[in-house]
């Protein structure tokens, strides 16, 4: 692991990817800094961050042997590695929340974004962007936000939290090569939040409707059973889970 420390960008995802383009670095290199002033989640929206109470981070993941259609599987292992690490410690009722939370609980503690890119139909490489909210104890207006200290009732050093999530990324990452991606998507769905009970939830139309979250296709896409036992998948942002 090649470990690049900042004290402050804009984006370590940002960072980690016009680095990529000057030059050759190695596989699993690490940019994290302690304050990241416009840190980016899913689809664009923003993650703010108290400075030098948590872990914002990128990790470069080159020399992939996947598919475009597999993109998914990305969140899926950063998932499972990020589940592992917060486990490990003792933090409570962890799941997964689709397409890309950790919770503990109801609480968001948390969040993944996978920038790939793509070599025809391959998949070359990727940037997994981890933010983890470790000592920070206040979130404004964010009532569904929680922390590590706050759930722990203790303060975790950062560094030794950052050296074992990438641990267990590596760790998932020679799983993959080694037994292929079915256990993986086995210990993933397991995780979900909410799975097989009863949800509610909405869809683009801000047309409320129920059902069960039964797992996730291969191409990352939310599997819920509606009425008389229909099966029907959604990409992101087309529904959304209001619980």
């Amino acid at each position: 692991m090649y470990l690049i420390k900042l004290n402050a960008t804009e984006s370590t995802n940002d960072y980690l990817k016009e680095m990529a383009l000057r030059t050759v670095l190695t596989d699993f290199t690490v940019v994290t800094a302690n304050n990241q002033t416009k840190g980016k989640g899913q689809m664009g929206s923003s993650w703010q961050v108290e400075s030098g109470k948590n872990l914002t981070f990128s990790v470069l993941k080159s020399n992939l042997s996947l598919t475009s259609d597999s993109l998914f599987l990305l969140n899926v292992i950063v998932s499972l590695a990020v589940h592992s690490t917060l486990k490990s410690i003792g933090v409570p009722d962890l799941r997964v929340k689709w397409p890309n939370d950790i919770l503990s609980g109801s609480f968001k503690i948390c969040g993944i974004l996978i920038e790939s890119q793509l070599s025809g139909p391959k998949l070359k490489s990727a940037i997994l962007g981890i933010g983890l909210n470790v000592n920070q104890t206040e979130f404004g207006t964010l009532v569904n936000a929680s922390s590590l200290k706050l759930l722990l009732g203790r303060t975790l050093v950062l560094e030794e939290l950052l050296f074992s999530l990438v641990e267990q990324l590596k760790k998932y990452f020679q799983k993959l090569e080694k037994d292929g991606d079915q256990g993986i998507w086995q210990e993933y769905n397991q995780l979900l939040f909410r799975l097989n009970k009863p949800s509610t939830f909405k869809n683009v139309k801000d047309q409320m409707f129920m059902g069960f979250i039964k797992g996730v296709s291969p191409q990352g896409k939310l599997q819920i059973e509606l009425e008389d036992r229909i099966l029907k998948e959604f990409g992101l942002k087309e529904v959304k889970l209001l619980y």
